[in-house]
């Protein structure tokens, strides 16, 4: 009788390499955070200069000065700190997607959450404040239920709600000649909402990082 050798099982349907869109996650996030240094180094520098003697860009009734070139080139900061931020929240986004996919084929287990509130719980009000945070807790729960949500995932997620809820960081609510005059008022509350920003950036480059070895530790200890 010729005995049949057992061939090593393949690995489950869905899983993804995810070292590359880590990579990219780590770097677009260390990018925003620069690109939000950079926003809080000319607030510094238009405090220090000086509210022009013609008034703030604004003047009201719909009548806006000509900017000065400080004011000019804080309009092209902020313009090339969008961006990166947008290029950011897409390549984070990516991220999310493989480490989701990662977790349902290593654990057998539907996520939580529908994958349209993967990008949906960033938009729509009110559960924007819990769902993002908790995708991320259940792409780590449902393949280490046995191990404690990583810090670092709380501290992510507390920075990105302190940076909303400021008003004047992750989403501003004035445009931004209006930001430039409170840069002249009252430079401080706009420093501190961007070292928030960058505080939240940095934990979620960290956040990234460490789920994503530990999901590769996973997927190494299985033979996958």
């Amino acid at each position: 009788m010729i005995e049949q050798k057992s061939t090593p099982a393949g690995p489950p349907p869905g899983l993804r390499p995810v070292r590359g869109a880590a990579r990219c996650a780590v770097v677009a996030l260390v990018l925003a955070g620069a690109a939000w240094v950079a926003r809080a180094v000319w607030e510094i520098r238009l405090a220090v200069a000086g509210e022009p003697a013609s008034g703030p860009p604004d003047q009201g009734g719909g009548v806006h000065r000509p900017l000065n070139t400080l004011e000019d080139s804080y309009h092209l900061v902020t313009s090339v700190g969008g961006a990166v931020t947008a290029v950011c929240a897409i390549v984070f986004l990516f991220w999310l997607d493989h480490v989701r996919d990662n977790a349902r084929a290593l654990s057998g287990a539907a996520p939580r959450y529908g994958y349209g509130w993967l990008w949906l719980g960033w938009i729509v009000p009110v559960v924007n404040l819990w769902i993002p945070r908790g995708v991320v807790a259940d792409i780590h729960r449902s393949v280490f239920p046995e191990r404690r949500l990583p810090a670092v995932v709380n501290w992510w997620w507390g920075l990105w709600l302190l940076g909303l809820a400021g008003g004047v960081g992750i989403v501003y609510a004035d445009d931004t000649d209006e930001v430039i005059a409170r840069a002249y008022g009252g430079v401080l509350p706009l420093l501190a909402a961007d070292l928030v920003i960058v505080a939240a950036a940095g934990a979620a480059a960290l956040m990234v990082h460490t789920l994503t070895t530990a999901q590769q530790e996973q997927i190494a200890a299985k033979g996958y």
